[in-house]
């Protein structure tokens, strides 16, 4: 298994991150503060989404009983 750093997915939630932080920190000028809550919400889901779907594939299938 490639480390996280050389995946795709790590990449694109990166930049994905990266944006939603300059939209919440106001470094990308917006017309009104409704950006910033959008910037925090898309950086919020998708740092918790490749976290998740991450550590689902270093687990494995989970054995059924």
């Amino acid at each position: 298994m490639k480390p996280g750093y050389k995946t795709t997915e790590f990449w694109m939630s990166t930049v994905a991150v990266g944006l939603g932080t300059l939209l919440a920190s106001g470094a990308i000028k917006t017309g009104s503060h409704w950006e910033q809550i959008v910037g925090v919400i898309i950086a919020g889901i998708t740092a918790v989404g490749y976290t998740g779907a991450r550590s689902a594939i270093k687990n494995g299938p989970v054995a059924q009983q």
